[in-house]
């Protein structure tokens, strides 16, 4: 009974307690925004491309710069910072939305409709500092917190790595499933003023968590800080006449950190502070570059350029596809079953094969579910038309001059508050192919489409193994010092590739474009495995074509490339 109370009062519980609670609010949220800028929008997938465009444009710009915060400051004040502006940043967005549905008409005609046009811009707003206060979150707590709480064994990493995983999916099963059926039986509106309260609730909770974790886990107060300016490690500018710091790494006492930024401030002149940001953001991706582990890095990245998960352009393609929230939930329910069997494959592919070679054989298994999605495209049902030209639709709203005639709901007319293109363009009717009565969902597209998601939830099985592998690889070979930086690039780098599906969705937003973005996404995800096989190649030499073999010391091939003599 004692070891079992010991557990539940651990640093490890409280912080698996703590992400499950964060976790929640994030996938309800995730999964009710996409389908509530669908509902509003007249089941258009632009506004939820637009909104997915400007957070992948958010990270990619200020990644680096969140990852120097967070590297600069106390642990403690990081993560709660960072949870207290996320939470309230969604609970006011919720807010928002709630008067949005219940006043939508009303607010059409104010102003000519402007109203309703800037409740959308600031939705967008708001939510995005949300994501940006998440990735905030993330960085610190599952990059740094997680590595000190595990200490220096590595087994207990990739124990811990798994289990915050396992979170993550089952959270993806039953947060989507209770919003869900929230919607789907009760109203947009309520699925609104549920999640706003969940994260007012869920905000206490967590600060007192993350505060209980720290005290229970000293070595969480001191962080290691490379001063060395030559190796850019030191990310402070600083004029070339002043003194250089002393070379070397110390331990510096978290409290001490802030008590000495006043005084470097004085110190640096304007220009200096204006640089600074740009500065440190070509120094980020300069160390980035630098790793051991980029090429790993850079093959995650690769898989974020797809439509081939449960994003919210995926969500908002099936939602217009004629499937309900309940359904649409239970979809991203098998998803996560799926993913919890990729992070039990990775924690015993490790110990049989090694960390290495397990991103290996993740990659195969995903590329192979995900030939599915390829043979879909080409099903009876498929939406796919060459013929039609995947830009014809951004092109008449761009030169646009005159109203186009709305196929939305009656209650729903963005034309008649808009007419200019390019705010057509941003306030958009849905397309023909999707809300026309006379092209209502039949049975035959369930074809396709059910090849298109049974591809897509398969693939979540190699996708999460693969994910853990390169996590890891990025845990055990960047420096302390350089965590929050690296981390913070690396983030940037998956919503530079994230972004870049964002615009095709947006330059080809009707659904017979659709399979052909499906195909391109199948060739990201292809040439991301084929960087990660480079990486593999260099990591393990001649040995990376060697059979798996149980080994007890198979951690110790998550050495940097060029180390092959601890295989």
């Amino acid at each position: 009974l004692g070891s079992v109370v010991a557990y539940f009062t651990s640093a490890k519980f409280l912080l698996y307690l703590g992400h499950a609670l964060s976790t929640w609010g994030d996938r309800m949220w995730h999964f009710a925004v996409s389908v509530f800028l669908v509902e509003l929008y007249g089941n258009s997938l632009l506004l939820t491309a637009v909104y997915g465009l400007v957070v992948a444009g958010s990270v990619l710009l200020l990644g680096a710069l969140i990852g120097d915060w967070v590297d600069k400051n106390s642990r403690l004040k990081v993560a709660q910072t960072s949870l207290v502006v996320q939470n309230t940043s969604v609970i006011l967005c919720g807010i928002i939305l709630m008067i949005i549905f219940l006043f939508k008409t009303q607010l059409l005609t104010l102003y000519h409709g402007w109203l309703l046009t800037m409740c959308y811009i600031l939705v967008i707003t708001i939510a995005n500092i949300a994501n940006l206060a998440s990735t905030a979150t993330a960085i610190t707590i599952q990059r740094d917190w997680i590595v000190v709480v595990a200490g220096e064994d590595r087994s207990k990493l990739a124990d811990m790595n798994a289990t915050i995983r396992r979170i993550d999916q089952l959270t993806n099963i039953l947060a989507p499933m209770a919003v869900g059926q929230i919607m789907t039986f009760g109203s947009p509106m309520i699925g609104c003023g549920f999640i706003s309260g969940w994260n007012l609730v869920s905000m206490c909770v967590e600060y007192l968590l993350l505060w209980k974790v720290y005290q229970k886990t000293p070595t969480l107060a001191l962080k290691s800080a490379k001063v060395e300016e030559s190796e850019l490690k030191q990310l402070n500018v600083k004029k070339e006449s002043e003194m250089k710091p002393a070379e070397g790494v110390q331990l510096i006492v978290e409290k001490d950190v802030t008590s000495f930024e006043p005084q470097e401030e004085k110190e640096v002149g304007c220009a200096a502070r204006i640089a600074e940001p740009f500065i440190t953001f070509r120094d980020g991706w300069v160390s980035y570059y630098n790793q051991p582990v980029f090429l790993a890095g850079m093959g995650l990245a690769f898989l974020y350029m797809t439509v081939l998960g449960f994003d919210c352009i995926t969500t908002g393609y099936a939602y217009t596809q004629g499937l309900s929230g309940s359904v649409l939930s239970l979809l991203m329910g098998a998803s996560a079953v799926t993913g919890i069997m990729g992070t039990v494959a990775f924690t015993w592919l490790r110990r049989k094969c090694g960390l290495v070679r397990t991103g290996l054989i993740s990659g195969v298994a995903q590329f192979a579910c995900l030939v599915l999605c390829v043979i879909s495209v080409f099903m009876p049902g498929s939406p796919m038309d060459l013929t039609v030209s995947p830009f014809a639709d951004i092109s008449a709203r761009l030169f646009e001059t005159e109203p186009l005639p709305t196929i939305a709901s009656p209650e729903v007319n963005p034309e008649v508050v808009l007419a200019t293109g390019m705010l057509n363009l941003l306030n958009g009717s849905a397309p023909p192919a999707i809300s026309d009565p006379e092209m209502s969902p039949e049975p035959v597209p369930l074809l396709s489409v059910s090849l298109l998601f049974a591809g897509v939830i398969a693939a979540r099985v190699g996708l999460w193994s693969f994910d853990l592998t390169v996590t890891q690889l990025l845990q055990e070979n960047v420096v302390e010092s350089e965590r929050g930086i690296i981390n913070g690039v690396q983030n940037s780098m998956n919503y530079l590739l994230d972004l870049l599906h964002f615009i095709m969705v947006i330059l080809a937003p009707n659904p017979e474009a659709f399979g052909l973005l499906v195909l391109i996404s199948v060739s990201f995800v292809a040439m991301g495995h084929i960087m990660y096989f480079r990486f593999a190649q260099k990591s393990l030499g001649k040995q990376l074509f060697i059979c798996c073999t149980p080994d007890p010391k198979a951690v110790s091939d998550s050495s940097p490339p060029g180390n092959t003599s601890t295989v």
